[in-house]
């Protein structure tokens, strides 16, 4: 059986979550008390395992606001905290069929909930009872004189009663009432339960992540694991025998040893392996190495490490040439290396679990999170479904958006200064909601970008997406007359200005791409180029401004056109009516306090009527990579303007070849 919904309802902060779909993997994203605790351990209700018990109280676990109104809410009904719907595999359709007949099963999911007074979960079969009655007279073969009397029955109930009342029996229809009597509690729901209830997945809940201890008095272990011995085994030493099983080996093994080469190999086996393990999943670090050390206490040791015999997990850091306890290693490293240790124990047992990990990797570095996340993909998943839920943009899988829900706490105000919550909602459209809630989504979507974005070795970086229209525009426009265009090596980024060139080129220092840059220039930036020169963020020979290129004081892209086209360029693309439309003297005496195109048109876009369209630095971009025809012209206007573009090209590309 495999989970494919959940629907939460009257659980503290859910009233009603909304049914949401489940997949191998499921990442729950919301801000601070949005509810997501909330949602785990109402669905870890549904069938806890053992050894994380969670249990539903009507007092302490239905809505609060609404508690004194619960009979008024639901009357004779029992509140449901968790609904459930479950895909059957094609073995448990087949188990069904062999008893109640394939004809019986209905392509629906199995529906299992569970309310506050329910003791254990209880299902909703997709079963056609009827056909399952007709399914069961006809594998007894009964004749139509022994059909005769059970015509009328649609249910194991009506089925029953018919048979019993039919003073003598035949054979086989003795044999069918044995049959259905023998079903748990006298039903064909009662007998399909009991075939899928071993099936269902019990679900292991985890919040507080045991750490490992990095050592272990061996000689006390055992009578301390009997109560023969105070203190018992504590948590982090039971972590610490899993992490022997986890390096190959165990307790008793090092134990059994007799000689100092039979220990020894075994300690070296358990290094070499449990190191190997890590540097898999552990890439903060790859020069790190997992020590197993026995031997005897020293008596200046802490107790009770002072006396007896004690086992020892150390690193060894072969850069710096030492090794450390175990406990003294980073929080973050200890907390990755006790969950694998953990969870390789969990992933051995082949236990039917479904996963439930609370805000796991909290102390990690974001790294360290997507090295969490693919030890998720890649060992949990393909034996459990795991459901996770996080803060962290670095946890959010941005390659498989369809796996995260949103989790918020919907606030409603229907009039001003009153705030009214709807409580909590799980939602799949992950680009609709608050801002803060999608803020993990965004910076994981705004992380995955920034190290796709650049596809070759060679990026340029503009000012902004208009940039990269027109470079093409103009490179398109020279080609067709045969002239340079620009280099297709060239990967063009837009960075936002100068302002944005320096924390680019940090962002990817370490991804070994020759980057340039091509901004606009103000007398204003002059302060701001001198700095990146300074810093030596890039060579300066490739930290090109427009106006160093056309030899004017200030530039921006717009000033490769001649005045005359790009007041063309605006008519059409802002389809201004006659009366508003510009010429190149209207251009120019817009703002006679610049030499700057884009700041004459913005002045003159300021005085047109309120219903005028607003002036932007896309749209004239966008119209003319649309319309490529308009430098193809052989007025002055178009030859000026394509030399300009020319100039600006080939410094560019000039480049790539120093």
């Amino acid at each position: 059986m495999k989970l494919s919904k959940v629907h939460v309802t009257n659980f503290r902060s859910v009233e009603d979550s909304g049914e949401f779909e489940v997949g191998q993997v499921l990442c729950l994203v919301g801000k601070n008390e949005a509810g997501k605790t909330a949602i785990e351990q109402a669905l870890a209700g549904l069938n806890p395992h053992p050894s994380t018990p969670v249990s539903y109280d009507l007092e302490r676990d239905y809505p609060r606001r609404w508690l004194t109104e619960y009979e008024e809410r639901h009357g004779d009904e029992q509140a449901t905290v968790i609904s459930t719907k479950w895909t059957l595999s094609p073995e448990e359709k087949a188990a069904i069929a062999e008893k109640i007949g394939e004809t019986a099963i209905l392509d629906q999911p199995v529906k299992i909930y569970r309310r506050y007074v329910d003791k254990e979960p209880q299902w909703g079969l997709p079963i056609d009872f009827k056909k399952a009655v007709e399914n069961l007279i006809a594998m007894e073969k009964l004749d139509e004189e022994e059909r005769q009397p059970l015509a009328k029955a649609t249910k194991t109930q009506e089925l029953i009663a018919a048979l019993g009342g039919i003073k003598e029996r035949t054979q086989k229809q003795q044999r069918l009432l044995d049959r259905v009597s023998g079903y748990p509690d006298k039903t064909i729901t009662g007998a399909v339960t009991q075939l899928l209830k071993p099936s269902l997945p019990q679900f292991l809940y985890s919040s507080h992540y045991d750490r490992m201890v990095g050592e272990l008095r061996l000689d006390t272990y055992n009578a301390r694991k009997q109560g023969q011995q105070q203190p018992p085994i504590q948590l982090g030493e039971q972590v610490f025998l899993d992490f022997l099983e986890y390096a190959g080996t165990s307790l008793e093994e090092i134990n059994a040893a007799t000689t100092y080469e039979g220990l020894n190999a075994r300690c070296e086996a358990a290094s070499s392996r449990i190191t190997q393990q890590l540097q898999e999943y552990w890439t903060q670090n790859p020069t790190l190495e997992i020590e197993v050390r026995v031997t005897k206490a020293e008596p200046n040791d802490p107790p009770p490490f002072n006396q007896g015999v004690i086992a020892r997990a150390r690193v060894k850091n072969n850069l710096h040439k030492l090794t450390l306890p175990f406990s003294e290693r980073s929080a973050g490293f200890i907390w990755f290396f006790s969950f694998l240790v953990k969870f390789s124990q969990v992933r051995k047992t082949g236990s039917n679990l479904i996963l439930l990990l609370d805000e796991p990797g909290l102390t990690l570095h974001g790294k360290a999170q997507a090295d969490l996340l693919r030890y998720f993909v890649e060992k949990l998943a393909p034996n459990h479904q795991v459901v996770f839920t996080t803060h962290s943009p670095f946890m959010v899988p941005p390659d498989d958006l369809p796996s995260v829900r949103i989790v918020e706490d919907k606030i409603l105000q229907p009039r001003p200064g009153q705030f009214v919550s709807e409580g909590t909602k799980v939602r799949d459209d992950t680009m609709v909601t608050d801002r803060d809630t999608l803020f993990p989504l965004q910076g994981a979507l705004g992380y995955e970008i920034t190290q796709t974005l650049f596809v070759g070795k060679h990026t340029l970086l503009v000012e902004g997406p208009g940039d990269i229209l027109y470079l093409q525009a103009w490179s398109s426009a020279l080609l067709r007359k045969s002239r340079t265009g620009l280099d297709r090596r060239w990967t063009i980024c837009p960075a936002g200005g100068i302002d944005r060139i320096q924390p680019f080129v940090a962002l990817f220092a370490g991804q070994k791409l020759d980057i340039a840059a091509l901004s606009d220039y103000a007398k204003s930036d002059r302060k701001k180029l001198d700095v990146l020169r300074q810093n030596k963020v890039m060579e300066t020979e490739r930290l090109l401004t427009f106006a160093t290129i056309l030899a004017v004081d200030e530039a921006d892209i717009e000033d490769v056109f001649t005045p005359a086209l790009y007041a063309s360029i605006l008519n059409q693309a802002f389809n201004l009516p006659a009366q508003q439309q510009l010429t190149a003297d209207k251009l120019m005496q817009a703002d006679t306090n610049t030499t700057r195109l884009v700041k004459k048109a913005e002045a003159y876009f300021r005085t047109l009527p309120p219903e005028s369209p607003e002036f932007d630095h896309f749209t004239p971009a966008e119209w003319l990579f649309r319309n490529p025809g308009a430098l193809d012209g052989v007025d002055a206007e178009g030859v000026e303007t394509l030399q300009r573009a020319e100039l600006i090209i080939s410094a560019l590309n000039k480049i790539l070849k120093s």
